[in-house]
């Protein structure tokens, strides 16, 4: 624990002498029985029991006043909270190879069921964007809090040819800050489909290769709590922009890309209008994605496993470990303690210590 205001705990040592005075008047009160014979018997006639009643609101005032005295330093906890993210991005991949049956009943399938309840366990203030990408990438839908104009989005999803996990990446950014200046048609039009861009194409470049003077200065990865994105891919990049490089303007913003991959490492064979093609999952790649932007990686070899990867997700996105200060904690259970060291005081002695 650190406190905003760590001289004011000088004040503590203020506590020990409290003790003294007390003690020393508890000494008084004896030289005064030994005077008072009365006095004595009284006491004998009150028992052990009264004895540590007397020391009971004394102590329970002194741990209010120490309780107070900490409040008044400002302390700092990590807490764990609801968390500020308003908007998660959904970057879900619908190229041929997510017609392959390795996860049951086939990736497209398992990907779209597990979204869906990724969305369902969401509280309602959180709104959810969707992109599409395959060859190019599309806005599927819009940034909502609507569950059902989510629902239908997903089930709208279309196989197509190629696979841009760096465009997915770069519009679903757009999607978010939209001065970031990328040419969103450049992300979704025939030129994305035939051949790869280089991020010069699509927006100015990342600030290593000279920023434009009308984009905001880099921030540290994964700084901005207010939005994330997740990507859903199983296969490896064959045109589009290079991950990496969308990746490292997500990071510029500090926008964090968690990165989930579908199918098995070994991949497998399908065919799709009329090719034959073999789909490998490019974990490397997705990992290196979600190590650039401070996030994490998440394989799902079966539907099981992404059913709980978006459990996982949605846990994390949900809730945050934050530093915040608890002086107003303190400062109540001081106070309570001091209320109830007067209550047990007037109680047992009818008189406040």
């Amino acid at each position: 624990m650190v406190f905003l205001w760590p001289d004011l705990l000088w004040l503590l040592l203020a506590l020990p002498l409290l003790v003294l005075l007390y003690a020393w008047l508890l000494r008084r009160r004896r030289v005064a029985v030994l005077h008072f014979p009365a006095l004595a018997l009284a006491r004998e006639a009150q028992g052990t029991r009264s004895r540590w009643r007397r020391h009971v609101p004394p102590l329970l005032f002194l741990l209010g006043l120490a309780a107070l005295l900490v409040a008044a330093a400002r302390p700092l906890a990590v807490l764990t909270l609801p968390s500020q993210q308003q908007t998660i991005m959904l970057a879900m991949d619908v190229s041929g190879s997510m017609r392959a049956a390795d996860v049951q009943p086939d990736r497209l399938t398992a990907a779209q069921n597990a979204a869906k309840a990724f969305i369902a366990d969401l509280p309602r203030h959180v709104r959810v964007g969707i992109v599409a990408f395959a060859g190019s990438a599309q806005l599927a839908q819009l940034p909502t809090q609507n569950h059902e104009d989510l629902v239908r989005a997903i089930d709208s999803f279309q196989l197509q040819r190629g696979t841009a996990t760096g465009n997915g990446i770069l519009l679903s950014l757009a999607t978010l800050f939209p001065d970031t200046g990328i040419d969103v048609s450049a992300l979704g039009g025939r030129q994305a489909m035939t051949r790869p861009q280089s991020i010069d194409e699509v927006g100015k470049p990342p600030h290593r290769g000279g920023r434009g003077a009308d984009q905001p200065p880099p921030v540290a990865p994964g700084s901005y709590t207010s939005a994330a994105i997740i990507m859903l891919t199983d296969g490896q990049r064959t045109t589009g922009v290079d991950p990496l490089e969308a990746a490292q303007w997500a990071a510029d913003r500090g926008v964090r890309v968690y990165t989930v991959g579908v199918g098995t490492v070994a991949g497998e064979t399908i065919g799709f209008e009329g090719w034959s093609m073999r789909v490998r999952l490019d974990e490397d790649t997705l990992k290196a994605v979600a190590q650039r932007t401070q996030a994490e990686y998440f394989h799902a070899a079966t539907a099981a496993d992404l059913k709980k990867v978006y459990e996982t997700l949605s846990s994390r996105l949900t809730v945050e470990k934050k530093e915040t200060e608890v002086a107003a904690l303190f400062a109540l259970g001081g106070a309570a303690l001091l209320v109830l060291a007067g209550l047990l005081s007037l109680w047992w002695f009818g008189r406040v210590l």
